[in-house]
């Protein structure tokens, strides 16, 4: 499912079933939204693709990728937080943010 206007924040969760863990379904949807829809414009230039800046091709909107539970096993699980153009501006550089 695509992005809503109103929606500014998608945290995954892991859930520990039968003694496996997995991502939650907003995982699963961060997940399709970062490999199928959203643009990926730059990786952060102090972090790499710890933190990754995407573009919504609808809205324009920028949303950044980034891993709130860095010290579980492989990051854990990943966040998509929008943030302001002048933010990603800021972060990610002039040549990341298209005027």
């Amino acid at each position: 499912m695509k992005l809503t206007p109103e929606e500014t924040e998608l945290v995954g969760q892991w859930i520990t079933e039968n003694g496996q863990v997995r991502g939650d379904s907003v995982c699963d949807r961060i997940q399709w939204l970062t490999s199928s829809y959203l643009h990926r414009i730059a990786y952060s230039k102090t972090l790499g693709a710890w933190e990754t800046l995407f573009q919504d091709p609808e809205d324009g909107r920028y949303w950044e990728l980034t891993y709130p539970n860095s010290g579980m096993h492989g990051g854990g699980p990943q966040a998509l937080i929008h943030i302001s153009r002048s933010e990603a501006k800021t972060k990610y550089g002039d040549e990341a943010v298209i005027p």
